[in-house]
């Protein structure tokens, strides 16, 4: 269903690189940068407050499109300049109590689990790991033999920064509504390769990147915020933009979840976003996610049949992210994807401290995350473990 030539020629970078770290940051497409460009072009003849009225009813449409891809109102819709601003906004503005209970994955990303224990240090809150199911994932029948009175929210990572498992959104969310708790989502590595309907999922909350699988740029993001918590929630910084000054001691909040923003913010990035999602809606989801799973199934086959290489991917339903270690005294994986960098193949490593008790407690330090979109190709995968395979030869006949 995809016109995977007409893709690429519209994606300049897979004429110089095979891209395997969409996870980090993708490729954006050539429309996305042309309006960066442009814009950037105008603003430094016309000035900056000026092209940023002209351009409003483009960069405005990206509350509408990120509506559309997600399922939900646009005025639930905050733009923020990433993925961990849109979930920090959101989790320091939940009104916490000492004695109150997070529920968390085993795969937890780092900045998130500070956070978590930094409310615990300045409130008294409690953390819990959920533990796993067999499959790796988030054992949705432990989660709920866990809750109790004191528990107020659900926060886990929709796909975890190192590996290809997708956990169980909407069975979770089916558990946070039967006990009214609230349930928070970091679906940046989800968000612009599988489908996300928050009504269906039944989150209050979403935090989500834009350079990563939406292929928008760097330095941006976005948060999802229900009406149902725009009613009680007060964000813990305002400005002129997300309230009104009434009189010398007053103030009110905006009524949407723009009061989440500040007034200031990148307009070229917040353009070039609104063009990467309006690419991913044109695309269709459900295409794209189809064609990253063959292209997973694909790459992790391959992977699987070169010696001394073993695929660390848990979890029943697996995404784009493909990670994996080689099994050879020695080895060292930074530098391993250094090399690969240097044959213009460009990964990354998972690192143990950025999901510590996922990886401690799989004796995990270090390991290569290729991830692939849906403008990478078969090619590509026989390329990369070709040159996977010779690298690894190399290094045991040395």
């Amino acid at each position: 269903m995809l016109d995977i030539a007409r893709i690429r020629a519209e994606t300049p970078g897979t004429e110089h690189v095979i891209h395997f770290n969409n996870a980090g940051a993708s490729l954006m497409p050539a429309s996305v940068c042309h309006i960066m460009q442009t814009y950037l072009a105008d603003e430094s003849k016309f000035g900056g407050y000026e092209m940023e009225d002209k351009y409003a009813c483009d960069y405005d449409k990206v509350y509408q499109l990120l509506a559309q891809l997600i399922n939900c109102k646009s005025k639930e819709i905050a733009i923020t300049d990433s993925a961990t601003t849109a979930w920090d906004r959101a989790f320091y503005a939940l009104p916490f109590r000492k004695g109150d209970k997070i529920l968390t994955s085993i795969t937890e990303y780092a900045s998130n689990y500070i956070a978590y224990l930094q409310m615990m240090k300045r409130i008294g809150v409690s953390i819990e790991v959920i533990p796993n199911d067999r499959n790796g994932q988030i054992c949705v029948e432990a989660l709920e033999k866990m809750i109790d009175e004191n528990v107020k929210l659900i926060s886990v990572s929709h796909i975890p920064t190192n590996g290809g498992l997708v956990n169980p959104v909407e069975a979770i969310g089916t558990i946070a509504r039967k006990y009214n708790v609230w349930y928070l989502i970091d679906a940046c590595q989800s968000i612009g390769q599988v489908p996300i309907d928050v009504q269906q999922i039944g989150c209050d909350m979403l935090s989500a990147s834009g350079r990563k699988f939406l292929r928008g740029p760097r330095g941006t993001g976005f948060l999802f915020m229900s009406e149902k918590m725009l009613k009680f929630l007060e964000p813990f910084c305002l400005d002129l933009h997300s309230a009104e000054w009434k009189s010398q001691n007053e103030y009110e909040f905006r009524k949407d979840a723009r009061m989440f923003e500040i007034s200031e913010c990148n307009i070229a990035a917040k353009l070039g976003l609104t063009y990467a999602v309006q690419n991913t809606l044109d695309l269709g989801i459900e295409h794209i996610w189809q064609r990253i799973q063959q292209l997973g199934e694909l790459f992790r086959k391959k992977l699987s049949m070169i010696d001394c290489v073993l695929v660390q991917d848990l979890g029943q339903i697996k995404c784009g992210i493909v990670t994996f270690t080689v099994e050879i005294d020695g080895m060292d994986m930074v530098k391993l994807c250094k090399q690969l960098r240097e044959r213009k193949i460009n990964t990354s490593v998972a690192v143990r401290h950025h999901t510590l008790i996922d990886m401690t407690a799989r004796n995990l330090n270090h390991m290569i995350r290729a991830s692939i979109h849906y403008f990478n190709t078969e090619e590509e995968i026989d390329t990369f473990c070709r040159i996977l395979q010779d690298l690894i030869h190399t290094s045991v006949f040395m």
